[in-house]
C-alpha cells in the first residue's frame, strides 16, 4: 500500500472511531445530559474530529510502524487524544458556555481504548500470527542485563530476522523468573543444557560484552554440552559507532577461549614513538608484519616502509594500506632480501627510519631442522644485517621479534632466534640505538600455526592430528603479538627482553577439540590422531628461563626479562664460519652456542 493511500485509510478510520465515541458517550450519559443539545453535540464532534487530526499529524501517528509499536507510541497516543479533548472543551466553553465533562470524559476512555487498539492490533497480529509462519531459530540468550534485552527488543522488532528468542539465562538471583518483553529468566549458566533441552534450543547468543576471556571460556564449556550453534553479540561500542547492528552476531572464536583478557596498551607513549615518524617494518608481508603494519598505521607516521622478500606479499599488504589511509602518510614497499647486506645498508640510508620491527625470519620448526643454514643465514646473519645497519644509520629504536622457542633450545629454530637475540644485546652495549627482542608464545593463526591445519583437517572430515595427549603451548592471537612489538618498542632502554603473561598455557589437543565444536561437528564425527612429536619439538615452551625472570612486571600483564650474556665471538665466527660446517655440526653447534645447559642434543632426522 502506497504511502498516500495508507495515511488516507488511517484518517478515514480515525474519523469513525472519534464520532463514535463522542456519539456513544452521549446516548450513555443521554438520561443526565437534557441540557446538551444537538447542535452542541455537532459543533463538539467536529471540533474533536478537526483536533484530533490536527494533533496526529503533530505527533506523527499516521507515520508510526505500527507493527513495532511500543511505549514510545503509546505516549504519542495518549497526547494527541488528550489535547484533542481539551481543544474540545475550550471550543464548548466558548460556543455553549460551559463543558460537558462527563461526555468528554467517556469520551476519551473511549477514543484510548478505540484508537490503542486499532494501532496495537497491527503489533499483536503480527507476532501472533505473521511472524510464526517464518521458520525461526529458537534463540536462548545469555545475559539478561542491558545488553541481552536491547537484543530481545531488536529481535522481536526485526520480522526480517530468523532468530526467535524463546529464554534467557542469567546468574543474578535477583533476575530469575522475570519476564522481559515477554521473554523468561528461567535459570543460571548452569542450566544452560537444561534449558537448551527443554526449550529445543537452536541457538545460543552470549549477550553479555563485559564478559573476561575466562568467564567466556566457561560459558563456552556448558554451551558445548549441548547440541546448540554457540554465537556472541557484537560489542557494545560497535553498535553505538554503527559498524555492526545489535543481531549481527559472530561465531565463537578460538581467539575467545584463550581464558585470559587481552593486554591494554599504552597508546600515549606508543604515539610518542610513532606518530610523525619514518617506521620500517620488515617480513612486512607476513602475518605478523602485516599486522604490524596496520596497528602502526592508526598512529599516522610519517613514512611507513615495508620491507620483505616476497613479492605478492609485499604488494597484498602495500595495497591494503593505500586503500585504507590513502595519502594520510606515505607508505613504501621495498622488495629487498635481509640476507643481502649492501642492499639493507642502501635502503636504511635512504630511508632513515626512526624505528625498525625486525619480523623477517624463518620460523617453522620442523622445517628447520632439515635446512639449519638457511636458518642461520635468515635468522642470525639476517638480524646481524639489519641491527647493524640500524646502528651504522642511528635507528632510535630496533625490536626484534623473537619466539619462545628460544628459551632452552631444542631445536634448530629456536636456536638460531636465541643467537639473534645475543645479537641484538651485545649491540645494545655499545650502540645509541635501543635494541630490544619481543619473545611470543604460538600466534593464532599465522602462517604455520596448527590452526590452520586444523580447519583443513576438519574441512576434509578428519581427523584432526596432534603430536601428543600432553603437549602444551602458549597462545596469542596476532594482534595481541603486533601491539606487544609496538608497546616493547615504547618501553625500550636497551637489552631488554621482553614477554607476555600468557596465562596458563594450553594443551594441543584441547585447543583441537575446542576447534572442532566451534566447527559444528563432534569429536566423534571428526576424530582426533596422535601423531607423534617431530623433530626438534618440545613437550612445553617457556618464555623466559630460570636465571632471566624478573618477577615484577614492567607494565600490565608485560614481563621483562635481562638473557644472560654470552661470548659474542663465538657467534662472529659461527657467522663467518657457517658454510664449512657440515649439516650436523652447524646443528650441534647453534644448539650449544645458544643453550650451554643442554648436554645432549639428539636429532630425529637423517
Amino acid at each position: 500500500m502506497s504511502y498516500s493511500k495508507r495515511v488516507s485509510l488511517m484518517m478515514l478510520l480515525d474519523s469513525i472511531i472519534v464520532l463514535f465515541a463522542i456519539y456513544v458517550g452521549y446516548f450513555i450519559l443521554e438520561p443526565y445530559m437534557s441540557l446538551y443539545s444537538l447542535p452542541a453535540l455537532m459543533i463538539s464532534s467536529l471540533s474533536l474530529l478537526a483536533s484530533h487530526h490536527v494533533f496526529a499529524i503533530f505527533y506523527k501517528l499516521y507515520n508510526k510502524a505500527w507493527e513495532y509499536a511500543s511505549v514510545g507510541e503509546l505516549v504519542a497516543i495518549v497526547k494527541a487524544i488528550t489535547f484533542s479533548i481539551i481543544t474540545t472543551c475550550v471550543v464548548q466553553l466558548i460556543t455553549v458556555g460551559s463543558v460537558y465533562t462527563r461526555v468528554l470524559l467517556v469520551t476519551w476512555l473511549l477514543h484510548m481504548v478505540l484508537i490503542g487498539g486499532s494501532r496495537f492490533s497491527w503489533r499483536v497480529y503480527r507476532d501472533r500470527y505473521i511472524k510464526p509462519l517464518k521458520q525461526k531459530k529458537r534463540a536462548l540468550i545469555i545475559g539478561a542485563g542491558s545488553a541481552g534485552t536491547m537484543l530481545v527488543r531488536q529481535l522481536l522488532k526485526n520480522n526480517d530476522s530468523d532468530i526467535h528468542p524463546v529464554a534467557f539465562v542469567d546468574d543474578d538471583p535477583k533476575k530469575q523468573k522475570l519476564q522481559i518483553y515477554g521473554v523468561t529468566v528461567e535459570g543460571k549458566n548452569e542450566d544452560i543444557s537444561k534449558i537448551v533441552e527443554k526449550r529445543n534450543i537452536d541457538n545460543i547468543i552470549i549477550a553479555i560484552p563485559s564478559l573476561s576471556k575466562r568467564e567466556i571460556q566457561n560459558i563456552y564449556q556448558e554451551c558445548s554440552k549441548t547440541n546448540a550453534k554457540t554465537q556472541i553479540m557484537p560489542m557494545i561500542e560497535d553498535i553505538a559507532t554503527g559498524k555492526v547492528s545489535v543481531n549481527q552476531f559472530r561465531e565463537v572464536q578460538v581467539e575467545d577461549l584463550l581464558g585470559r583478557d587481552p593486554v591494554e596498551l599504552d597508546i600515549e607513549s606508543i604515539s610518542k614513538k610513532l606518530t610523525g615518524k619514518t617506521i620500517l617494518v620488515t617480513g612486512a608481508g607476513g602475518s605478523i608484519g602485516s599486522e604490524i603494519c596496520r596497528q602502526v598505521s592508526k598512529f599516522k607516521p610519517k613514512k611507513l616502509v615495508l620491507l620483505g622478500h616476497g613479492e605478492n606479499s609485499i604488494y597484498l599488504i602495500d595495497m591494503e594500506l593505500r586503500t585504507q589511509y590513502k595519502d594520510q602518510f606515505k607508505i613504501v614497499p621495498v622488495i629487498a632480501d635481509i640476507q643481502d647486506r649492501s642492499r639493507i645498508f642502501d635502503v636504511m640510508e635512504e630511508h632513515q627510519p626512526d624505528v625498525i620491527y625486525h619480523a623477517a625470519a624463518h620460523k617453522h620448526v620442523p622445517l628447520m631442522e632439515y635446512n639449519p643454514k638457511e636458518a642461520v643465514k635468515n635468522n642470525v646473519i639476517g638480524t646481524k644485517n639489519v641491527a647493524e645497519a640500524a646502528d651504522t644509520f642511528g635507528v632510535n629504536t630496533f625490536v626484534l621479534v623473537s619466539s619462545d622457542k628460544a628459551v632452552n633450545p631444542t631445536n634448530v629454530m629456536g636456536s638460531t632466534k636465541r643467537i639473534a637475540e645475543m645479537v641484538i644485546q651485545n649491540l645494545a652495549q655499545v650502540s645509541q640505538t635501543r635494541f630490544v627482542a619481543v619473545r611470543f608464545g604460538n600466534v593464532l593463526g599465522s602462517r604455520g600455526s596448527v590452526i590452520p591445519l586444523f580447519k583443513k583437517q576438519i574441512q576434509k572430515g578428519g581427523p584432526v592430528t596432534v603430536t601428543h595427549p600432553d603437549m602444551t603451548r602458549y597462545f596469542m592471537t596476532i594482534p595481541e603479538a603486533s601491539r606487544l612489538v609496538m608497546q616493547a618498542g615504547a618501553l625500550a632502554r636497551g637489552g631488554e627482553i621482553f614477554v607476555l603473561d600468557m596465562g596458563e598455557p594450553v594443551k594441543i589437543v584441547d585447543l583441537a577439540k575446542n576447534l572442532i565444536r566451534l566447527s559444528g561437528y563432534t569429536e566423534e564425527e571428526i576424530g582426533i590422531k596422535f601423531a607423534g612429536i617431530r623433530p626438534g619439538e618440545k613437550m612445553f615452551e617457556e618464555l623466559l628461563n630460570k636465571n632471566e625472570v624478573h618477577p615484577k612486571p614492567v607494565f600490565p600483564k608485560i614481563f621483562i626479562g635481562k638473557a644472560v650474556s654470552e661470548d659474542f665471538i663465538k657467534v662472529v665466527d659461527l657467522v663467518e664460519n657457517y658454510s664449512s660446517y657440515t649439516y650436523r655440526e652447524l646443528k650441534e653447534s647453534v644448539l650449544s652456542l645458544a643453550n650451554k645447559e643442554v648436554q645432549e642434543y639428539q636429532s630425529n632426522t637423517k
